[in-house]
């Protein structure tokens, strides 16, 4: 990249760093050359933007760039496998995980799936019956790699492949997506979504299917489904007749959480770009060491999409995996885990605080010089948010002319985004006359943000934080008077 940073010192090192983070990923991570930015206007080195936009994608914070560029000559003196078995040491103990948990790494959320779907490979005979939950409140991405199948034109290992086209060796694969909202854009309840996942699971297991069931840990609007007791009723009803996987790419999910999940072998999928806030695309996954000891030998076609130490060594087929390194995926989880950490380090009252602090400005110096109301994800039981889905903000815009519209919110995103505000893209849940989707926009928290706030004295937080409100209310009113006018 030759273009200067947008508010950061190029130095030949934060070029060459840049360069690198922007690397060993599909299409989706490639900057343009005209804006430095990648196809969701994010990018891999510090800003000087507004952003909120957490839910999306992040941009890396300034300290994790600081961090990466001091810490590289440590880095080189590491082979990509000892650094890989370092981050999962420290994933464990950021999150108080058993280290009898294995840790499989991978390039995107989206390239997570290939992990659940091989965990359930040679379960039954007539292969696997995949139960999304919510595709369109989870990634738009995931219906091809559900389906075990190439997604892009390319993945982090090779070039020349096609979406749709099958992974060698993943077998026959149906799918089935239970919607996470009735038809009016209302959450539906976790007993309707379990009813919903327990139908398929019966009539998969008829047939001689073993299924892969998700469940969702913060959805894009922060959604939380089944309830473990629902989850528990599953389990104990289907037992080995499915495998179960929590979304919760969204990294919203506190370490109690994650540890509920876990003990009920339950897989659990994290990246680190969204609430994290590292750059995209890293993510990995969560498998109890039971569930590991069963697995497979590894798909052929995983040669094309995994490399070798980013499976643990004693995983079956993981020796016939390309023993190279994809050092730009261990540099974008290395800022994850910085960020993680110190985030981690934060004592839960502190962090409970400043949730507040934020929802108080939200409320006063946006929704309400607007008259927006909040989608509240809830459970789709009581409407209560648990503390991590509080980070995030659905704000329903459908009432502001000229932003009435899904495609409204969407031109508007855009446009905010390119002019220094970033929010996170707006999601189908609010239905408006005539029965289309209505205009939202997303506001979230970050990990860096409340690092950095975590910093600040009370008053310096909230000032802070009624300047930006006020600044993205501006943005969206000066937005919706162009598109109306």
């Amino acid at each position: 990249m030759n273009r200067p940073l947008d508010g950061f010192d190029a130095s030949p090192d934060a070029l060459a760093l840049v360069a690198m983070l922007a690397g060993g990923g599909d299409a989706r991570i490639t900057l343009e050359e005209a804006n430095g930015l990648n196809r969701y206007l994010s990018a891999p080195y510090p800003r000087a933007v507004l952003a909120y936009s957490s839910s999306t994608v992040s941009d890396i914070s300034a300290d994790a760039f600081a961090h990466l560029l001091a810490t590289s000559a440590e880095r080189s003196a590491q082979s990509y496998a000892a650094r890989l078995d370092a981050l999962r040491g420290r994933i464990c103990a950021a999150y108080g995980v058993s280290t009898d948990t294995e840790i499989v790494f991978a390039p995107s959320g989206t390239d997570l799936e290939y992990v659940a779907l091989a965990l359930a490979l040679g379960r039954s005979d007539q292969g696997i019956h995949n139960v999304l939950l919510g595709a369109d409140e989870t990634g738009s991405g995931c219906i091809h790699s559900a389906h075990g199948r190439f997604f892009a034109n390319e993945t982090a290992l090779t070039d020349g492949v096609a979406p749709g086209e099958d992974i060698a060796g993943m077998g026959e694969i149906t799918l089935v997506d239970v919607p996470v909202r009735c038809a009016d854009g209302a959450a539906r309840s976790s007993a309707e979504i379990a009813a919903g996942m327990a139908k398929e699971i019966a009539a998969a297991r008829a047939a001689g299917r073993h299924s892969v069931v998700h469940c969702v840990h913060g959805s894009k609007t922060g959604l939380v489904l089944p309830a473990l007791a629902d989850l528990d009723a599953l389990l104990a009803e289907f037992g080995d007749a499915a495998t179960f996987v929590v979304d919760a790419c969204q990294a919203r999910i506190t370490s109690a959480a994650i540890a509920d999940y876990l003990a009920r072998g339950v897989i659990v999928l994290m990246t680190g770009s969204k609430f994290v806030g590292a750059p995209p695309f890293n993510g990995w996954a969560l498998v109890p060491r039971a569930l590991a000891a069963g697995a497979a030998t590894l798909p052929q076609g995983f040669a094309r999409v995994f490399r070798r130490a980013e499976w643990p060594a004693a995983w079956p087929g993981a020796a016939a995996l390309e023993d190279s390194a994809n050092a730009a995926l261990a540099l974008r989880l290395e800022a994850a885990l910085f960020e993680i950490e110190r985030f981690q380090a934060i004592p839960m009252a502190r962090v409970e605080t400043m949730i507040a602090a934020f929802e108080t400005a939200l409320r006063e110096h946006l929704m309400g010089p607007l008259g927006l109301t909040r989608v509240t994800p809830g459970s789709g039981d009581d409407g209560e948010s648990p503390i991590e889905m509080r980070t995030l903000a659905t704000l329903d815009l459908s009432g502001l002319p000229g932003l009435e519209t899904f495609d409204a919110a969407q031109a508007a995103h855009k446009a905010l985004a390119l002019d220094g505000i970033r929010l996170g893209q707006p999601v189908k849940c609010v239905r408006v006359d005539g029965g289309g989707w209505g205009g939202t926009m997303r506001v979230g928290l970050s990990m860096p943000q409340l690092a950095i706030w975590d910093t600040l004295s009370a008053e310096a937080r909230d000032a802070g934080l009624a300047r930006d409100m006020t600044r993205i209310a501006d943005g969206l009113s000066a937005v919706a008077a162009r598109q109306a006018g």
